[in-house]
């Protein structure tokens, strides 16, 4: 990307020169190669955009199989061909799992060996093979094939052997391991499959450790047939729980999500939170559309940067009409994105594995979330408004359709998310569950023809769904590498005695120490990864100083999720800050801004046992009075942090703000009468300037 773009002498804005974003080299940050990758979707696309929907005319084309957590080849010929029908044959067996009968082990093999052999078709070692497979990815290919054929071809006898692998078992687990750990690199970069190494090296040398004067995390040491045993040849490293369930409620939760693109549900979520919020008066208006977008988007997304993106295309002209900034606007779209990983009924991956974590339904993990969600939203939309009448912004006029005219013509978009939570509450499997609402999106598609999934579209349905799991199965596959090397060494207890020890014993200072190392874990590997590694490592010392399991698995579920605005993994606001031509560091702050008074959430149901209301896990009186605490507590961050209420609030009106919101999340009666006390003080010398007409 030049400066001076198709060699132009005059600078064009859209191109930043500074030390973030000048040039182009194969040294440059991955992240920001990305970024630039969407900068142009953004510009493609840009032509092509309305802002003047109808019910026939939908507000935004999405992107067609945009893959955001690498560069994908463009294939043509065999290769293309042999993409579609591995990605489609790979939905194709997940539906078939729901209702036919696979051995489980037998299930998990091959669904890694079609992700693999996917893979490695689809995303290049190096941008110089961006077009075309090369020879070595084909023997990748015939490398998984034979190494995950033979646990196939050889079942009974191969899993009697675990725990005595012979010389062909540890030498196909040894390519099993290299090649789960290349795809990872492949889409979803190195940092992962780095520290994965890590974990194997720390597995086979910790007997030297005390040499280093690391002898609390020192252990027995395992030889490297042990180790390819545990991690080859049991459902306790590659093929265990992570995979698990990637390869079945991930994987079918992509598929619904890819049918419902197809359809045009999509479209029709965007369209009809603009008709919802288009019209509401003031600045704030375009950021409370793109909000409700967000949210919409993200109960049938479950992926951050895919959600921004999406409501990128169209969110940020109507910003920037509103008279936002680029920095400002790509940190609405990004937090407005990173909700679809806390939004039910889809939520993200990790949600997923908390259930099987935690052995409780997948309904009582929605359930659980819909508090802390709703409390997300909330967080995002005080926070524009503060920033809106900060900013001055000014509402944007948009010819709509009403929202009732919408809603005829398309609400049955809604169908199958109904379907979802209601077989859901009968007590069906999530799995059953999705298939039906997968069912019933097909069906009701026909409603309208420009949308109705003939045997083409749905099979590119099929064919996105297969596409859209691998940096998952990926990144699943890596980090059961990890839980496994945890699990054997007993590593994850030794972490857990060391925060324990290190707060004396105090939840107050575990939790802060957990929330700190699940921050700084999420700094170098994606939300799944974050989730897995912590809660065999982290979560047993949130549960050794009495906190309900629930409550320390959702703990840190939500703050893995931070890695999605912390870099360098924080993909959504360098996608949103591409789209919208911002500083990426300055949109992370900003995302950081708008999201942290929701992410203090979490410390409110681990502190106290009452606040275990917000997790819906107490009586409903205790359940009201946190969800309403919170929402005060809540409100108050917004204006000390936004340092807006009615006029530019003083320095002394946000310290009082911001001091009782915090005493407000700890869901107490003593705190929650000291913080309504302080931001009670608060508003009362902020309306007293306001009526006194000073304004500084």
């Amino acid at each position: 990307m030049s400066c001076n773009p198709r060699g132009s002498k005059k600078p064009d804005s859209r191109y930043r020169c500074d030390r973030l974003t000048h040039g182009v080299s194969r040294g440059r940050h991955p992240l920001l190669r990305r970024a630039e990758r969407l900068d142009q979707y953004r510009r493609t696309l840009s032509g092509r955009l309305t802002l003047k929907p109808t019910p026939h005319k939908p507000v935004v084309t999405e992107p067609n199989d945009l893959e955001l957590g690498a560069s994908t080849r463009t294939l043509q010929g065999v290769p293309a061909r042999l993409s579609t029908v591995l990605a489609a044959g790979l939905s194709a067996y997940a539906l078939y799992w729901v209702i036919g009968i696979i051995q489980p082990q037998i299930y998990r093999v091959t669904f890694l060996l079609m992700t693999l052999s996917l893979t490695f078709l689809l995303y290049p070692r190096a941008r110089i093979s961006i077009t075309r497979v090369t020879t070595g990815d084909w023997m990748l290919i015939g490398a998984g094939i034979i190494a995950l054929g033979w646990p196939i071809v050889n079942f009974e006898q191969f899993v009697y052997r675990a725990a005595t692998p012979n010389t062909i078992d540890v030498a196909l687990g040894a390519v099993t391991i290299a090649l789960v750990l290349e795809a990872t690199r492949r889409t979803v970069g190195w940092i992962l499959p780095v520290t994965a190494i890590g974990f194997l090296v720390y597995s086979y040398l910790g007997p030297l450790l005390g040499l280093f004067g690391l002898g609390l995390f020192a252990h027995r040491g395992y030889p490297f047939d042990r180790l390819v045993g545990t991690l080859y040849m049991t459902l306790e490293g590659i093929f265990g729980v992570p995979l698990d369930v990637a390869a079945t409620y991930i994987v079918l939760f992509t598929i619904y999500g890819a049918i419902l693109h197809h359809s045009g549900a999509g479209q029709f979520f965007i369209n009809w939170a603009m008709a919802a919020m288009g019209r509401s008066g003031g600045g704030s208006g375009p950021g409370r559309t793109i909000t409700l977008s967000g949210f919409l988007l993200g109960t049938v997304s479950g992926s951050g940067v895919a959600t921004t993106v999406t409501l990128g295309a169209v969110g940020w002209p109507l910003l920037r009409r509103a008279g936002y900034s680029a920095d400002v606007g790509a940190g609405i779209l990004s937090a407005a994105g990173i909700g679809a990983i806390m939004a039910p009924p889809t939520l993200g991956a990790a949600a997923f594995l908390i259930a099987e974590f935690l052995r409780i339904s997948y309904l009582q993990v929605i359930t659980m979330a819909a508090i802390p969600a709703m409390l997300y939203y909330f967080s995002i939309l005080l926070m524009i408004e503060a920033d809106s009448r900060r900013l001055g912004t000014h509402a944007v006029d948009v010819d709509l359709p009403t929202l009732g005219a919408l809603t005829a013509h398309s609400g049955y978009h809604f169908a199958s998310l109904v379907v979802i939570i209601a077989l859901l509450i009968t007590g069906m499997t999530p799995f059953r569950a999705v298939f039906s609402a997968m069912v019933v999106a097909v069906a009701l598609s026909f409603l309208r023809a420009e949308h109705a999934l003939r045997p083409a579209r749905f099979l590119a349905a099929l064919e996105s769904g297969g596409r859209g799991v691998l940096p998952v199965a990926a990144t699943t596959a890596t980090a059961g590498i990890i839980v496994g090397v945890v699990t054997l060494t007993g590593l994850g207890l030794k972490i857990a005695g060391i925060i324990v020890a290190m707060a004396s014993g105090s939840i107050f200072f575990t939790v802060v120490y957990a929330a700190l190392a699940v921050w700084v874990l999420g700094l170098a590997v994606p939300v799944t990864a974050s989730y897995i590694i912590s809660a065999v490592m982290i979560a047993p010392a949130l549960t050794f100083v009495g906190i309900p399991e629930v409550a320390a698995h959702m703990f840190i579920f939500y703050y893995a999720v931070l890695s999605e605005v912390s870099p360098p993994t924080a993909l959504s606001p360098f996608a949103a800050s591409a789209i919208t031509g911002g500083n990426p560091f300055r949109t992370m702050m900003l995302t950081w801004k708008y999201t942290l008074p929701a992410f203090l959430v979490p410390f409110t149901f681990t502190l106290n046992p009452e606040g275990l209301g917000i997790l819906l896990q107490a009586p409903w009186p205790d359940v009201i009075r946190t969800t309403l605490t919170a929402m005060a507590g809540i409100a108050a961050l917004a204006m000390g942090l936004g340092g807006w209420l009615v006029i530019k609030a003083g320095r002394t009106e946000r310290l009082l703000a911001i001091s009782g919101g915090l005493l407000l999340f700890y869901a107490s009666p003593a705190t929650d009468i000291t913080g309504a006390a302080a931001v009670a003080l608060a508003v009362v010398l902020h309306l007293a300037r306001v009526r006194c007409g000073t304004v500084t």
